[in-house]
């Protein structure tokens, strides 16, 4: 019986790294984990790590995070980018253009165009962000090599591209072979 009501102990049905399972019981515990780990991300993030625990919801860190990373775009852009509509990138954008994160300009080649970039305040709000995260995961993984943290990272990365491969109109891909 397992000590803790979200069963993340190891139990004698649990598979772990040492033991051979079946490859159903694989697949079962790695279903359970993902919908704890769900739960406990949402937790984590309300309750947080510092002064930025609580402020940014997914959504907005990242459209954010997009903008920084790929500069200044069109809605249409940013929609295809992420794998979402525009409607719905507008709807989550405007609350980040009336708190100062992302400003609209006009587009350098064609001024009749609007472009979202991230404004001095979005790009130190979103570092803001990103360092508690980064705290956060440091925290977390305190007991981990760093050969381990760049496995699961990996492994991370990995299983989303494959998220995405299952349902391709949710992204700017369709499958990739050998991947």
């Amino acid at each position: 019986m397992p000590t803790h009501p979200d069963m993340t102990t190891d139990t004698p049905d649990s598979p772990d790294a040492g033991a051979t399972a079946s490859p159903a019981a694989v697949l079962d515990a790695m279903q359970h984990q993902l919908a704890v780990y769900a739960r406990r991300a949402e937790q984590t993030r309300l309750g947080g790590l510092g002064q930025a625990r609580n402020s940014m919801d997914r959504a907005a860190y990242l459209l954010l995070n997009r903008l920084d990373q790929e500069g200044p775009m069109g809605v249409k852009a940013l929609a295809a980018g992420m794998g979402i509509d525009s409607s719905t990138v507008t709807r989550q954008v405007a609350p980040l253009v009336e708190s100062g994160l992302v400003k609209r300009t006009s587009h350098p080649e064609d001024g009749r165009a609007v472009v979202l970039e991230l404004s001095p305040r979005g790009v130190a709000r979103l570092e803001e962000v990103r360092s508690s995260r980064r705290n956060l995961m440091q925290l977390i993984t305190k007991d981990w090599t760093e050969e381990e943290r760049g496995t699961f990272c990996a492994l991370l990365t990995r299983f989303n591209r494959a998220m995405l491969d299952l349902h391709p109109g949710n992204g700017t891909q369709g499958p990739r072979s050998g991947s």
